[in-house]
């Protein structure tokens, strides 16, 4: 049985940019995609889908920092907006897909519903099953790359009591239209509970926010320049003191949070993911948005709020994050849905040596700059030009992370932008870059039996 195919699940930011390395190795590789085409939680539907962008969605880190090292902006959309948009960044990924000649390896309405390893640890490959546009079939592949993002399995609140009215999770947002002149709560003090509450304040009769602990609210722009630049001028700094910098800022641009009516953050400046958002305290001083603390139970319209305080609302809208699963490889007993996330550069399986994470982190920036230097050290190893170190597994469980983070499940997998890029970085050659337009030969039709046999 010949195995010499790489299977590449997610054709997001991610997967492209996956596929895209391992075919500059000389690889053969396929990836799988449910969509109908490149972008994963970028491709925005009016409709429930797998995407959780809405609407008005403009990403939270800036163009500058947030482009592959391969196709930067510059070669694709020079005159993109320091925020770029839903529709822009769908647009970027599917030009970078057309540059690279990737579309030909990539097949859409293709779900893998169980990858199973083939041999002890995986030692002979992987056993993809799924359902294409031609009906089931099975594959079997030398290697398996992981690259279909984690926010698609809404993480629900558990209050007691029950709510009567219309209660939904972000994930299902879509625009603030269908919530005109209702009486809105938002759960949660993140960047989509944020967007979510300015969006929904334009036209309900009332939006409250509901937080359960104090964050801190970035701007985007920070002595005109967007936030995340104006940071990385720091970058340089120990993280320690580069944190307590960023938070004494953040108190002189914005005063303490109670003037605004909100708590004060109990936990260090990194210790959370960034909320990024110039608006929010906008509308809570003009009226728009009115704060309240945790959700204390639900009884019918009403709510209770742990300071004693209680309201009726037509509609909840929970942004409350996302469980991390893959439960095609449930079987094969790989599961992060619970507990931290043991993976080496955040990527490899201490295990599983045929397996590979490409974007599963969440960094204090944008993901896809950092899952493309994963894709280049992953091609790497494959093609043999890069070997993992042989304590692999002893530096793992000795790793400390970037930051201290709470103790949710939102932060098992967080790492600094800054940090994790020098750390992969020190991984790869000097001239990692390749921008080069490569176009290779179309590869086999998928069989509905089997690819790679």
């Amino acid at each position: 049985m010949a195995i010499d195919r790489i299977a590449v699940i997610g054709a997001g930011p991610s997967g492209i940019t996956a596929l895209k390395n391992l075919l500059d190795q000389g690889l053969d590789a396929l990836a799988f995609d449910a969509n109908d085409r490149v972008g994963g939680n970028w491709i925005y539907r009016e409709d429930d889908s797998h995407s959780s962008v809405f609407e008005t969605t403009h990403i939270i880190s800036s163009r500058q920092l947030s482009e592959y090292g391969d196709y930067p902006w510059s070669v694709h959309n020079d005159a993109v907006a320091d925020y770029p948009s839903h529709r822009e960044l769908a647009d970027y990924f599917q030009g970078y897909t057309r540059h690279f000649g990737l579309q030909a390896f990539i097949r859409f309405g293709t779900r893998i519903q169980e990858a199973s390893p083939v041999g002890e640890n995986a030692a002979e490959g992987w056993l993809l099953r799924g359902e294409g546009p031609e009906g089931p079939f099975e594959a079997h592949f030398s290697h398996l790359v992981v690259a279909n993002g984690h926010h698609w399995d809404p993480r629900w609140p558990d209050y007691p009591g029950t709510f009567s009215g219309q209660l939904l999770h972000s994930h299902h947002y879509k625009k603030a239209e269908p919530f005109r002149d209702k009486r809105v709560l938002v759960i949660g003090g993140g960047n989509s509970a944020c967007d979510v509450a300015v969006e929904t304040s334009r036209v309900s009769a009332r939006t409250d926010i509901s937080w359960r602990r104090g964050y801190r609210i970035v701007p985007k722009f920070v002595f005109g320049q967007p936030s995340d630049l104006f940071a990385a001028r720091m970058a340089w700094l120990p993280i320690g003191l580069r944190t307590r910098m960023s938070a004494l800022m953040l108190r002189v641009l914005n005063g303490p949070n109670r003037l605004y009516g909100l708590q004060e953050p109990d936990h260090a400046f990194g210790e959370t993911h960034p909320t990024v958002n110039d608006e929010l305290l906008y509308r809570i001083r003009h009226g728009k948005v009115h704060p309240r603390v945790d959700v204390q139970r639900l009884d019918g319209d009403t709510v209770h709020f742990a300071d004693g305080s209680r309201a009726p609302y037509d509609t909840i809208i929970a942004c409350t994050g996302y469980h991390i699963r893959h439960p095609f490889l449930e079987q094969a007993g790989i599961n992060f849905s619970t507990g931290p996330v043991r993976l080496y550069h955040k990527m490899l399986h201490p295990d599983y040596r045929s397996l590979y994470f490409i974007g599963l982190f969440q960094p204090l920036g944008c993901i896809w700059p950092l899952a493309e230097l994963q894709a280049k050290i992953m091609a790497r190893e494959i093609s043999g030009s890069w070997k993992r170190p042989a304590d692999m597994a002893l530096r793992l469980q000795r790793r400390q992370p970037h930051y201290k983070q709470l103790d949710t499940p939102r932060h098992t997998i967080t790492v600094d932008y800054h940090a994790f890029t020098r750390e992969l970085l020190r991984e790869l050659p000097r001239d990692w870059r390749s921008s080069a337009k490569r176009v290779p030969d179309a590869p086999e039709a998928l069989s509905t039996t089997s690819v790679g046999t």
